[in-house]
């Protein structure tokens, strides 16, 4: 048999996708198998319109904020980048990550979008890997925050302990605040990769420490892009809540704001097909703790990913707007 490491790249990534594919299939298949089908056929059919369409303008917003935080980062390497464009490659980027089986697709498109006006790809990787990251650390605060609030004191209530949380978020802060404290530490991390191309690498990592040297001059920038990251989690917490109310499941917004960047951390792990199932699992695991029914759930999750998928072909309207044009 040939090993999989040495068959061609696209049979690879065929593999991987059905794999994907299939855990994703299976998941769902043991959920509903549990699930009183008619019980979640009667909520997603009882939606109330209106919190609806209450839910998407939230979304909107969550979108809209996302584009701003990122016009910060790029802002701060000393170019300017109109709102309404990054608004518009924002959006292509969510239809990506929704309809492609990749969540990276729509970093592609981000930094194909910035690329040209910055002069490097490298320098547009960079910042939407710090635009990531600073997100991230925005979701563990507010998960972490939610965790203590719901927890009550009693922490049996939650399926982790709020310290955990409390300890992930000073040790990210810790490995992440050296890279912009020092950027010379990270060129000096990244040298063993130049035996793979010493003149290729030295580029890349000069302008890796580059940017981070000028995040570093420029603090408010990345203060003001955390504190939007927190908010942009926090509307996130909203839509859901606005999902739930339009569902009349009586989750508390506490709750929410615990289980929503729980399922968006356990999404990143690459082995289902764009988190369907492990997202399922996630919110059906977390309503049992609250004794609620699995119905609940599954509507929760399927309807609110839904409406991001609605929403996200805005994104494939803008694009094929692009190809017209071009």
């Amino acid at each position: 048999m040939t090993p999989v490491g040495r068959l061609p790249l696209a049979i690879r990534r065929a593999l991987a996708i059905t794999a994907k594919a299939a855990v994703s299939a299976a998941l769902l298949v043991v959920l509903l198998s549990h699930t009183d089908l008619r019980g979640l056929a009667a909520h997603v059919l009882s939606a109330a319109p209106l919190w609806l369409a209450a839910a998407l303008g939230v979304y909107l917003i969550h979108l809209a904020l996302n584009a701003w935080r990122w016009r910060l980062l790029l802002h701060a390497q000393g170019t300017s980048f109109a709102g309404r464009q990054l608004f518009a490659s924002y959006l292509v980027a969510t239809f990506f990550n929704n309809f492609l089986p990749s969540n990276i697709g729509g970093d592609v498109v981000r930094v194909t979008d910035t690329a040209g006006r910055l002069g490097s790809k490298t320098l547009a990787a960079t910042i939407v890997l710090i635009d990531r990251g600073i997100g991230l650390l925005g979701l563990v605060l507010v998960a972490a925050v939610g965790a203590s609030v719901a927890s009550g004191g009693r922490p049996g209530v939650l399926p982790l302990w709020p310290s955990w949380l409390w300890i992930g978020l000073l040790l990210a802060v810790a490995v992440s605040a050296p890279a912009v404290l020092a950027p010379a530490g990270v060129g000096r991390l990244l040298q063993p990769l130049r035996v793979v191309h010493p003149e290729w690498v030295d580029e890349r990592i000069a302008r890796v420490t580059s940017t981070l040297g000028r995040l570093r001059e420029r603090p408010s920038a990345l203060a003001a892009c955390f504190a939007g990251a927190v908010t942009v989690q926090a509307i996130l917490v909203l839509y859901y809540a606005a999902v739930a109310a339009a569902l009349d499941i009586p989750i508390p917004l506490v709750h929410l704001a615990v289980l929503v960047p729980l399922s968006f951390v356990v999404q990143m792990l690459p082995v289902s097909m764009n988190g369907f199932g492990v997202r399922e699992a996630t919110f059906s695991f977390y309503f049992g703790r609250l004794g609620l029914a699995i119905e609940s759930a599954m509507a929760l999750s399927l309807v609110a990913t839904g409406l991001i998928m609605l929403l996200s072909l805005l994104g494939a309207v803008v694009y094929v707007g692009r190809g017209r044009k071009a």
